[in-house]
């Protein structure tokens, strides 16, 4: 029964595996994060940051998928903005880790309205552990199965259009092809990944004068994986504390929670639950802290 609930467990984390391996990180505080796919959109708000943000996935299930990013970013000049991030993901025996700096151009195109052109640059440390699978009763003696460590370098660029009442993003953070591994007919082979596509946009419409409502989407879009789509409504309240919830088309909620503890520091918790079939009664739901501090 072990060793059945053992193999059950693995290819749960197989099927995850192979979407970490085609989708880049999912956030549910994605609209604090745009940065991290798009390198048009640091420091928009003039403003020196850190953000970061942890994620947990199915909370009690052993190598189940985390992702931690962390990012940093200040204007240069009027017109200049710079920023650096760090994208951590594990699931399974894959880990892989992206290092990118960004920078970003204003242009001012009217009294309400800026387009933010941006470039990123940086690579992609890929690993994966085949001594992991000792876990779940593989014969890692196999020659197909070798540990492998790959450095990936990558380019991306992005735009932002910023109105005070609403914003357009479009990115592609990665623009090359990259090797990673897979597995065909008993063989670790190598890969390649697509491009990433995403296309965000927000509006803020101002219900009273304390309170705010925010609809949001973000579509994510690569060859060979099905299109992935965040529907998020945000309800604001004097511009210091955020209650939303979002739907993503591969069928699963989140609800998200952000406050402002003093006009530097925010915090926020996200608790996302998962309703497609091999998911459900095998694993629980998924934890994610925000943090952001400002240095102005």
């Amino acid at each position: 029964m072990k060793k059945f609930q053992n193999y059950s467990l693995a290819l749960l984390l197989l099927i995850s595996s192979g979407v970490f391996a085609q989708q880049e990180s999912i956030l549910a505080f994605y609209n604090n994060h745009l940065n991290l796919v798009n390198p048009a959109a640091v420091s928009v708000d003039g403003e020196t940051q850190f953000r970061t943000s942890v994620r947990q996935q199915w909370t009690g299930v052993k190598d189940a998928p985390e992702t931690q990013a962390a990012s940093f970013m200040t204007p240069l000049n009027k017109n200049l903005s710079f920023g650096v991030s760090v994208v951590k993901d594990a699931v399974f025996i894959e880990k892989q880790t992206f290092v990118t700096v960004d920078f970003s151009y204003k242009v001012q195109l009217n009294d309400a309205l800026s387009l933010f052109m941006g470039i990123k640059a940086g690579g992609n440390n890929y690993e994966v552990n085949t001594n992991g699978l000792e876990t779940y009763n593989y014969n890692v003696t196999d020659p197909s199965l070798q540990p492998i460590s790959r450095f990936n370098p990558n380019i991306g660029i992005g735009f932002y259009l910023k109105h005070k009442d609403y914003f357009v993003s479009l990115s592609t953070p990665k623009m090359l092809d990259t090797k990673r591994a897979k597995e065909e007919n008993g063989y670790a082979t190598a890969a390649t990944d697509q491009a990433h596509y995403y296309i965000a946009a927000g509006r803020t419409f101002e219900i009273t004068p304390s309170f705010d409502l925010v609809p949001s989407i973000m579509v994510r879009y690569v060859n060979g994986a099905p299109l992935s789509t965040d529907f998020t409504t945000t309800a604001k309240f004097n511009d210091s504390f955020n209650l939303g919830v979002t739907y993503r088309t591969d069928r699963s909620f989140a609800g998200l929670a952000k406050i402002d503890v003093s006009k530097k520091l925010a915090l926020g918790y996200a608790y996302e639950y998962s309703l497609r079939s091999q998911l459900v009664g095998r694993a629980n739901g998924s934890n994610e802290f925000f943090l952001s501090y400002k240095f102005n």
